[in-house]
């Protein structure tokens, strides 16, 4: 069952998550050269996240659907990972943390969609990426 915020007030909410994708160093400067065959993969990932915070009630039944004002992503890139920030804001009855969350989960599988033929083994696996540590960061409430 839904959870009911009908006698709620609307206030400012904010919320910053966070995710880590491990790849290949190969694959890290493959994408700092910007030769990723799909394309640009921060670009498309900004996209793909932020049309995953807009939706996050379509994905996750019990959500409610929040009207979004503001998306922003920002990406870290190490020798060996890409670290991904998303920061959601809204005035609305209920948090953003889930949006944010969605958006991190969704920018980091982009990215892995983005890179996979560079980080499969001769088997066809991914011995080496992985997704890690997806989780909020911050959560405010004015």
């Amino acid at each position: 069952m839904m959870v009911d915020i009908t006698n709620k007030d609307i206030v400012y909410r904010e919320a910053i998550a966070y995710g880590k994708i491990k790849l290949r160093k190969e694959t890290i400067n493959a994408i700092k050269k910007g030769e990723i065959k799909k394309g640009d993969v921060f670009t498309i990932t900004r996209i793909a996240s932020i049309l995953a915070v807009k939706n996050t009630s379509m994905s996750i039944p019990l959500c409610h659907n929040i009207p979004i004002n503001h998306v922003d992503l920002d990406f870290k890139i190490g020798e060996d990972y890409i670290e991904v920030f998303v920061n959601v804001k809204a005035n609305a009855k209920t948090g953003v943390e889930m949006e944010a969350l969605h958006g991190v989960a969704i920018a980091l599988l982009n990215i892995w969609d983005m890179v996979k033929y560079l980080e499969k083994d001769e088997a066809g696996a991914y011995p080496y990426t992985k997704i890690e540590e997806i989780k909020v960061l911050e959560k405010i409430k004015k």
